[in-house]
């Protein structure tokens, strides 16, 4: 009988902890299951660009998480594809892969834009950062991964990254947005779980960690 108690103990024990250490892994490596306001789905200059960039050029060299890049890109290749299957950084995901769902959100100077709809050549020259980029050097998450950490803000955590990202970027422009204002701001991002509510209220704690971090 007393087996059977502490088997039950050791398996109800660290679930919280397995979870918390999960949705960590998640917004820092990019592992997960693998499965309009503020959101720029594709700006006209940056539709301009792809008209004329790249068209014979393949091995180029990006700015990506601070670092240069090289890379052979395709002429029609998007972001999205190079970030996850050239350069390994599969925290950007890949839902519906034509600018809907927000799953695969990146900045670009600072600016959110759907990954799956930019042309790779298009960001030759300017700043991208993923998911993977917004721990600092030394470890320490960034104050919008620590809220979702300490809210447990997501349930399958597919859609974290570009949710997160999107934050990120929000932020910038608004750093002490009300609940109303931050639910605007995230609106170009879906969540097949549908726990929008839970989201919003881990984003908040990560706005609130950013103006703490900054008076800091």
């Amino acid at each position: 009988m007393a087996d059977k108690t502490d088997s039950k103990k050791s398996e109800d024990t660290p679930k919280a902890v397995s979870r918390r250490n999960f949705i960590k892994g998640v917004i820092t490596s990019g592992v997960a299951v693998s499965s309009a306001s503020y959101l720029f789905r594709a700006s006209s200059l940056l539709q301009d660009q792809q008209l004329t960039a790249g068209i014979g050029e393949r091995l180029i060299t990006l700015n990506v998480n601070g670092q240069q890049r090289r890379v052979d890109v395709m002429k029609q290749e998007t972001l999205a594809s190079t970030l996850r299957y050239k350069l390994g950084l599969t925290g950007t995901k890949l839902g519906c892969d034509r600018a809907e769902c927000g799953s695969c959100t990146v900045l670009i100077d600072d600016i959110p834009y759907y990954s799956c709809s930019v042309l790779t050549h298009t960001v030759r020259g300017r700043k991208v950062m993923t998911i993977e980029g917004l721990a600092s050097a030394n470890g320490t998450l960034h104050p919008v991964q620590q809220g979702v950490i300490d809210e447990q803000g997501f349930q399958c955590a597919f859609c974290m990254p570009g949710f997160i990202m999107t934050t990120v970027g929000y932020l910038k422009t608004n750093p002490n947005p009300t609940r109303q204002e931050l639910a605007q701001g995230i609106s170009g991002n879906l969540c097949r779980c549908q726990d929008y509510d839970k989201i919003l209220t881990a984003l908040m704690r990560g706005a609130e960690n950013l103006r703490r971090a900054n008076l800091g």
